[in-house]
């Protein structure tokens, strides 16, 4: 019986040491932050503003809302990448960023995140259309184009919206240098979300308050 029990054993360890090597190997792969550049822009308190916004996750297509860098190579061709990926999928990225844009500011002291489920005068929501390098006639370039809606925070209603788009020539088609350029094209874009939006909230108060 002990050599029955033996024979099974060994017969076992060999079958899950035969399916372990035969199993493919996940790929490594290089994790990379969404670089930023150091604010310099001083903003006066006098200018701080005395409502809240709450910024929201940018809806994405299943081929954005993913860790991996997208690249379109050529015409409607998504790729990604290989033994690369970013640190978190790209709209939780680009949400991340616009908090950080916002703190930077200064002016909004009152923010929080969809996670956070707070409820605020204003929402900042939207789609991710474009999140990706791609190469086209004029070179390699980073593409990132997001759709904008300011909405109000009790009713849901859309306010303001509008379409912010960045392209980012790249000079170089290194990975690290086309992870820079996402950094660069980021903040070009955070640069106008977050006077827009200031613009956009503003206007809307002073209708209120004239009604």
């Amino acid at each position: 019986m002990r050599r029955i029990c033996r024979f099974f054993a060994v017969a076992v360890a060999l079958s899950l040491g035969s399916a372990c090597s035969i199993l493919p190997q996940a790929e490594p792969a290089d994790v990379y932050r969404l670089p930023s550049a150091p604010s310099s822009r001083a903003v006066p308190m006098s200018t701080a503003v005395n409502w809240s916004l709450r910024l929201n996750k940018p809806l994405a297509s299943d081929a954005l809302n993913t860790p991996k860098i997208a690249v379109i190579p050529e015409g409607n061709l998504i790729s990604s990448y290989k033994g690369a990926r970013w640190s978190d999928p790209a709209p939780l990225l680009l949400r991340n960023r616009m908090l950080d844009a916002f703190q930077r500011d200064g002016r909004i002291a009152r923010l929080s995140a969809d996670d956070s489920n707070l409820q605020a005068d204003f929402e900042l929501a939207g789609e991710l259309q474009a999140f990706q390098s791609e190469y086209s006639a004029d070179g390699l370039a980073v593409v990132i184009r997001y759709d904008a809606r300011l909405v109000q925070g009790r009713s849901q209603r859309i306010l303001a919206s509008h379409r912010f788009e960045v392209r980012q020539p790249l000079s170089d088609k290194q990975l690290p240098a086309v992870v820079s350029g996402f950094g660069i094209a980021s903040d070009r874009l955070m640069a106008q979300l977050v006077d827009w939006t200031l613009v956009q909230a503003n206007q809307l108060q002073t209708q209120a308050k004239n009604q």
